[in-house]
């Protein structure tokens, strides 16, 4: 029996599934054989449950399944190689002497990968193009290995000038001047802030700078004296009369701010009441 149509694209999982409920939104269920039978693995005759084999090919994990194998409960799982997931219902379990593992891989580590997993009945059915795994409660695993290709990603797309003008993320590079390209006009400031901007100091080499850290709360506020502090002659000032300015000298400070400190004596050597009844 050979494949009229060979899938293109890897299996990146591979598990096992007790129905549609318990299977991943990402995994395909394999309910059907190529042979047109039930494919419900179970345990024994007589049992209504049972569990089927599912894979996925969502590429977002970066891992594609490079090789599978079917191996007994008495032999050594291979190196690399890992059993598959069980996506099962409260109390239900897995046959486990026959198991199914398989060899995960970075996607860009190789070319060639397990394209496609199929089951067969116990009979002599062939697959073309398909690998024969082994049988497994009545049922044959056959898959398909091939080079693989990823889906396309898409490419950034070109924005021209006049559609980078309405980015609100970052600023394109300056339009040429033409009668069409204007040059934009300043923005919009606060009579205070634009009251600062005439106000702005020259540095030591000449050209204009404004300091923003030596800004303080008095920028701004015009210095007017206080109606006290104004003249009245014309806006002259007066001159100070120092005429009855007395000059004194050291001695005449010390005569007049002279004193002996006598009250002070007679009270220190003033007796108590209480200490001269005593002595």
């Amino acid at each position: 029996m050979s494949m009229s149509s060979a899938p293109s694209r890897p299996i990146t999982a591979v598990a096992w599934a007790s129905s549609t409920t318990t299977c991943p939104g990402q995994f395909t269920l394999i309910s059907m054989t190529e042979d047109g039978t039930a494919a419900n693995f179970t345990r024994g005759f007589g049992l209504k449950s049972g569990y089927y084999l599912c894979y996925s090919k969502d590429l977002s994990g970066g891992m594609v399944v490079s090789d599978v194998q079917v191996i007994s409960d008495k032999d050594t799982i291979p190196h690399g190689y890992c059993y598959i997931p069980e996506f099962m219902e409260p109390k239900a379990s897995v046959w486990k002497k026959k198991r199914v593992c398989v060899r995960m891989v970075p996607v860009d580590s190789v070319s060639t990968a397990v394209l496609d997993i199929r089951l067969t009945t116990k009979s002599k059915m062939m697959l073309q193009q398909y690998t024969c795994l082994g049988d497994m409660l009545g049922y044959v695993l056959w898959y398909m290995k091939g080079t693989f290709s990823t889906p396309p990603q898409a490419k950034p797309r070109s924005i021209s000038l006049d559609m980078r003008k309405l980015s609100f993320d970052a600023a394109g590079p300056p339009l040429p001047l033409r009668p069409s390209n204007p040059p934009p006009a300043p923005p919009k400031i606060s009579h205070r802030r634009s009251t600062l901007k005439e106000k702005e100091s020259k540095d030591d080499s000449g050209h204009d700078s404004l300091n923003v850290y030596g800004i303080t709360a008095m920028d701004g506020v015009p210095f007017v004296l206080h109606p006290k502090f104004q003249t009245q002659s014309n806006g002259k000032v007066s001159v100070v009369k120092l005429d009855d300015i007395c000059i004194k000298s050291v001695q005449d400070i010390e005569n007049e701010y002279h004193y002996t400190f006598t009250v002070e004596e007679l009270a220190a050597k003033r007796s108590r009441p209480g200490m001269t009844s005593n002595s």
